[in-house]
């Protein structure tokens, strides 16, 4: 995340008024939660911090376009950063597969390092497979911590709603999980 600190030295080095003088504690309160959205979204660090980083320049050019009676920061820092992956997608029209995230190996057990990396692709692969919407919303709630009632501002839609199709993508993770791992319910040998 440090990379991003370029950024923002930019951005304050343009001019903060006195009534924007929160700009940098919201810029390091939203990063992580940007830039996860965009690694869950995406399965690419390097692609994560140039869509966060054109994500706050937008935002910090709109920053007067915010009225805080009608949206939190977050909210609207969100809206943003949907919009930007939304036209990065449409332009590249291709996802770059997460198992190229960057991994720190376990120094002492390779077998163990080997078994998790076979079961983040596993788990990568499995959401690849979900429609983009599916995908979306998980990248919001897990990657980037958003509740139920903040993915409802963003997308529009109930926040039961939201809740149902999460379950039902969950389960449905889970049953693939499950069928792939022992798909004929058999014991599996040791």
């Amino acid at each position: 995340m440090n990379a991003h600190a370029p950024v923002l030295k930019w951005l304050v080095s343009l001019g903060v008024s006195a009534g924007e003088a929160d700009w940098e504690a919201l810029y390091r309160q939203e990063l992580p939660r940007i830039y996860n959205f965009f690694r869950y979204r995406t399965g690419d660090s390097a692609l994560a911090e140039d869509l966060t980083s054109i994500t706050f320049e937008k935002a910090w050019r709109a920053r007067h376009q915010h009225r805080r009676d009608l949206a939190a920061f977050s909210t609207w820092l969100f809206a943003i950063a949907r919009n930007v992956a939304i036209d990065h997608f449409r332009r590249r029209r291709v996802e770059l597969p997460i198992e190229e995230l960057d991994e720190a190996p376990a120094p002492d057990d390779i077998e163990a390092d080997t078994h998790r990396r076979l079961q983040f692709r596993r788990l990568s692969r499995l959401l690849a497979e979900l429609p983009d919407r599916e995908r979306e919303l998980l990248a919001l709630k897990y990657g980037s911590g958003c509740t139920n009632r903040e993915i409802a501002g963003l997308t529009g839609m109930s926040e039961s709603n939201i809740g149902t199709i999460l379950y039902r993508t969950l389960q449905r993770l889970r049953t693939q999980w499950d069928q792939e791992g022992n798909p004929h319910g058999r014991p599996i040998p040791v």
